[in-house]
């Protein structure tokens, strides 16, 4: 039978930790409906202005610009991958490093010259411990990514794209898609796609006309990054909804499976105590008799 101080001992533990994973679930939920607005509005923001530089294609005749233009052959490729700083999400991270680690591996078998780069010292960990070389690590980002975080990152992305040193831009993240659902991707970010599938799609004669003051290029050069630039910014956003969601969820399994552990060390606990019990009413019993 179990010693009935350490069961008295474990219990108290199993409660401590629950108070914790009590706290750390509140945590996760109030900081989840924050980082949820904040990548509400900024979907609207994105789907609206990667529109307008869609319309603006074209309209714009031959005007064009340099993120728009998809390269036939790809020569070499950037991957970034988005983790968290924190573990104590579930699978958070493993999902995400998953798809990275497949794509890697497939441009590895495709002989594909690829740069790497990583947010959040989960990934970093990881790249490290798979001994992959990173060109960039990011470990500033927590659940309020701001934009002037994301902005020299996508500055940088920008410009080896326009120099032609590399001729795809890839991210890997948790993508968010409803509070119930969110996937592990790994999306092309450059060439800008979102922007293409819209002019694609957009139907002919849509009736929207546009008189460029000074010129659809001089436009187009100011449209575009931004739209590139708002796009990275929301994959930043969607990492830290789908992060929080994760943790969310796992501290609330942890703290009903505390609660199961201390239903059950508390049974454990009865039962020894009543056999303790029983003893010594037996030992006082066989006492008396042997006093007669």
């Amino acid at each position: 039978m179990a010693n009935l101080r350490q069961l008295v001992q474990r219990r108290k533990a199993v409660r401590n930790i629950r108070k914790i994973t009590r706290t750390m679930e509140l945590i996760a939920t109030a900081r989840f409906k924050k980082a949820l607005d904040r990548a509400s509005e900024a979907e609207a923001y994105t789907r609206k202005i990667a529109e307008i530089a869609a319309d603006l294609t074209s309209a714009g005749g031959e005007a064009s610009h340099p993120l728009l233009v998809v390269r036939p052959v790809i020569k070499r490729s950037l991957l970034l991958v988005i983790s968290s700083n924190r573990g104590l999400c579930g699978g958070y991270n493993g999902g995400i490093l998953r798809e990275a680690t497949k794509r890697i591996r497939e441009m590895q078998a495709a002989n594909l010259p690829f740069a790497l780069e990583a947010s959040g010292k989960k990934a970093i960990a990881l790249l490290k411990y798979q001994q992959i070389p990173m060109q960039a690590t990011y470990t500033q980002f927590e659940d309020k990514p701001a934009y002037n975080q994301v902005e020299p990152i996508a500055d940088k992305m920008i410009d080896l794209y326009i120099s032609g040193q590399v001729d795809q831009v890839q991210v890997a993240y948790m993508k968010f898609i409803t509070a119930s659902r969110q996937v592990p991707v790994v999306e092309t970010l450059l060439p800008l796609g979102s922007v293409t599938t819209t002019k694609a799609t957009k139907p002919a004669g849509s009736g929207v006309e546009y008189e460029y003051i000074p010129g659809a290029t001089e436009i187009l050069n100011a449209i575009v990054p931004v739209a590139f630039k708002q796009r990275l910014f929301k994959c930043f956003l969607d990492a830290a909804v789908s992060e929080q969601i994760a943790r969310r969820v796992a501290m609330k399994a942890a703290t009903e499976n505390a609660a199961d552990l201390i239903k059950s060390i508390s049974q454990q606990y009865n039962r020894a105590r009543q056999a303790k019990i029983t003893k010594e009413i037996s030992e006082l019993i066989a006492g008396a008799e042997a006093l007669k």
